[in-house]
């Protein structure tokens, strides 16, 4: 199987990191939304990433849908999602206010060297939402006393605001002060210190408004 997209996206990373977590192979194809969307079209004609090509040829989109596949093929005890009810529910609101900010913070990069006039009302809006999530999830986060969000062990709660906040503080680092935000701070860095976290990642590099 090969995954499609580059490390600087979050939502790619978050990807490849649960992969190698969960000791699947793949190969990667770093390929650009921009630079190489004819090598994408046939496998996702939106033209989004990550995509996840199975040995079989099923092209797997979305980074929710790829892991949801990858906890169904490690099994309930392995996965790293509770299978049901409340636990799952937290886990995945967790999620979703950080995959949230992870579309807002893409947004706001095409926004910004993609259209040469700004709607600054839109701007303003959208940092708006960013700085609420952040908030929201600082006090999550403050209030667990565990080593991960939900336990003792990592899941993909942790993965995907660790790889949102990254990407947060290095596209938009007005938006993202640790001293703000200590709990995430020490979370992003507890996160980035293991070896799937440094082995995937790239420095990011903003599409050009040329």
């Amino acid at each position: 199987m090969f995954l499609i997209g580059q490390y600087d996206s979050p939502f790619v990373r978050r990807t490849a990191i649960a992969l190698r977590l969960y000791g699947i192979p793949f190969e990667h194809k770093p390929w650009s939304t921009f630079g190489d969307a004819d090598k994408i079209a046939p496998y996702n004609p939106l033209l989004r990433v990550p995509v996840l090509v199975l040995d079989g040829g099923e092209a797997l989109i979305d980074s929710a849908a790829i892991l949801d596949h990858l906890d169904e093929a490690v099994g309930a005890e392995r996965a790293m999602l509770a299978p049901r009810g409340g636990l799952r529910r937290q886990q995945l609101h967790t999620i979703a206010l950080a995959t949230g900010l992870g579309d807002k913070a893409v947004s706001l990069i095409y926004e910004r060297v993609l259209r040469k006039d700004q709607l600054a009302l839109w701007v303003a809006r959208c940092e708006a939402q960013i700085s609420g999530v952040l908030a929201m999830l600082e006090a999550e986060r403050a209030a667990v006393s565990t080593e991960y969000w939900y336990g003792d062990r990592i899941g993909h709660a942790d993965i995907a605001v660790a790889c949102m906040l990254r990407f947060t503080s290095e596209a938009h680092p007005h938006l993202f002060d640790p001293a703000r935000y200590p709990a995430l701070a020490a979370h992003a860095a507890k996160c980035e210190a293991l070896p799937p976290f440094q082995e995937i990642v790239q420095p990011l590099a903003p599409p050009s408004g040329d």
